[in-house]
């Protein structure tokens, strides 16, 4: 057996000025109870609830039972209710807190958040006026609102955890 010598070179910082200058901007949550964001904690009930609906629209679509009309207007309204809410949390907290704003991922996730409320609007209001419109356009609304869910989902999600958006961390620890 061989031991050979493993000689690396040193990387590059891969931050640029720009990036750096970003990075110096605190994120922490302005819009926050006890230290914890409450845009983070109102945006759980939204999600569920889109997804909720493309269940019962499939539920709908098997056994046509009209309880999944009614089950899908309540469920449907509810999300752009809550949706709502943590939009304007979330609206609040982008506009407060400059190390937020500064970010390109922060605005990405604002506008797939606004498309996807503008869809789970859109997929309310055909149920309240045209109930019967629900297959196949309810259904096609439920299915567009998960992906902008996901994308939505996936930039929040980025901005935590990638760039610690909303954390309050203890500089002693």
């Amino acid at each position: 057996m061989s031991k050979t010598k493993e000689t690396r070179s040193p990387r590059p910082d891969p931050r640029s000025p720009p990036v750096e200058a970003v990075a110096q901007h605190d994120v922490s949550s302005a819009v926050a109870i006890a230290g914890h964001p409450l845009h983070a904690m109102s945006v759980h009930f939204p999600i569920a609830l889109v997804f909720a609906t493309l269940g019962i629209d499939v539920f709908y679509w098997f056994y046509g039972d009209p309880f999944f009309l009614r089950a899908g207007v309540w469920s449907s309204g509810f999300a752009f209710g809550l949706g709502i809410l943590a939009a304007l949390v979330g609206t609040a907290e982008l506009l407060a807190v400059k190390g937020i704003r500064s970010r390109v991922s922060s605005w990405a996730h604002a506008i797939a958040a606004m498309m996807l409320l503008a869809i789970v609007g859109a997929n309310w209001g055909l149920r309240l006026t045209a109930p019967d419109e629900v297959l196949p356009h309810g259904l096609g609304l439920s299915v567009l609102a998960a992906i902008f869910t996901g994308l939505a989902g996936w930039h929040g999600g980025k901005l935590v955890f990638d760039h610690g958006v909303g954390l309050m961390i203890d500089p002693r620890k």
